[in-house]
C-alpha cells in the first residue's frame, strides 16, 4: 500500500480524535500488548467471576505467573474500584516479568472506571514507546549523506531538532550521532504534522551543507537498534538499485 496514502489516513483519523483521549505512558512491546488484549477476551465469563475471588493469591509469591495474568485480567475487566486498587497495590512491588502486564490491566481498568464515571466511550491508544499526557514518543533517524556529521553540522542538526520541538509542544529527550546517522528520541503532540515538521528541519539544515538526506525514519513502535538501522538502509539501497534497473 502507498506509503503517502496510509499516512493521510492516518493524519485524518487523528483528526477525529474527541478532546478526552487517553495515552499509554509507558514503553511496552507491542506483541505483548495484542497478547494481553487477546488473553483477556479468550477468558470466560466464569473464569472472570473465579479469579476475582482469588485476587488475594496475586500477592503469594507461590502462586504461577499463568495464574497471576488471569486475575489481573479478571480484576481489569471488574469495573470496580477496589479492583483498580488491588491492580496499583501489585504495582508497588510487581513480579519482574509481569509488570508490564499489570500496567496494561491497570490502563485498562482505568478506561472502565472513567466511561463508567463520565458516562461516555473512552478512546485509548497505545504504540511501542508509549507517551506522555496526550502526546506521543517517537524514535526518528536522520540519514547523512556522505559519512559522519562534523561537529558543527551535529550541533546545527541538534539545535534545529531543539528549536523545532519547542516550536511544536514537543521535546527532545534522546539525540545520539552515528557514523551515517544520527538518532533522536521526541515526543510531540498527537495531531502534530510530522511529515512538515521533520522536512523543516532538513531543510534548513541543508541550507549549510546539503549534508542530509530528505528520506528519513520515523516509528512509534519501538526503539531500532544499529544493526536493525543498518538492515533497514540496506534494504532501501537495494531497492533502489533494483528500480534503477528496470527498463523503462
Amino acid at each position: 500500500m502507498d506509503e503517502e496514502f496510509v499516512y493521510r489516513r492516518i493524519q485524518k483519523a487523528l483528526e477525529n480524535l474527541p478532546e478526552n483521549f487517553n495515552v499509554l505512558e509507558e514503553q511496552i512491546n507491542l506483541e505483548l500488548q495484542v497478547e494481553y488484549f487477546d488473553f483477556s477476551h479468550k477468558m470466560k465469563t466464569e473464569e472472570y467471576r473465579r479469579y476475582l475471588k482469588e485476587s488475594d493469591q496475586l500477592f503469594e509469591t507461590q502462586t504461577a505467573p499463568e495464574e497471576k495474568k488471569k486475575i489481573l485480567s479478571a480484576l481489569a475487566s471488574s469495573g470496580e474500584v477496589e479492583a483498580f486498587r488491588t491492580i496499583e497495590k501489585y504495582l508497588k512491588n510487581p513480579d519482574s516479568e509481569l509488570k508490564d502486564w499489570a500496567v496494561l490491566a491497570l490502563q485498562e481498568s482505568r478506561m472502565l472506571l472513567q466511561s463508567s464515571l463520565l458516562d461516555e466511550q473512552q478512546v485509548f491508544i497505545s504504540t511501542g514507546l508509549g507517551g506522555k499526557g496526550q502526546k506521543l514518543r517517537y524514535f526518528v533517524v536522520f540519514l547523512n549523506n556522505s559519512g559522519e556529521l562534523t561537529d558543527m553540522q551535529k550541533k546545527l542538526l541538534g539545535d534545529e531538532l531543539a528549536y523545532v520541538m519547542k516550536q511544536n509542544d514537543g521535546e527532545v529527550e534522546e539525540l545520539n550521532t552515528m557514523l551515517d546517522f544520527t538518532t533522536a528520541v521526541v515526543i510531540l503532540p498527537i495531531k502534530a504534522p510530522l511529515k512538515d515538521i521533520f522536512k523543516s528541519i532538513i531543510d534548513e539544515c541543508n541550507q549549510y551543507g546539503n549534508f542530509l538526506q530528505e528520506d528519513m525514519v520515523i516509528t512509534n513502535v519501538k526503539r531500532l537498534n544499529p544493526v536493525e538501522i543498518v538492515e533497514l538502509l540496506n534494504q532501501q539501497r537495494n531497492q533502489q538499485t533494483d528500480e534503477e534497473e528496470q527498463p523503462d
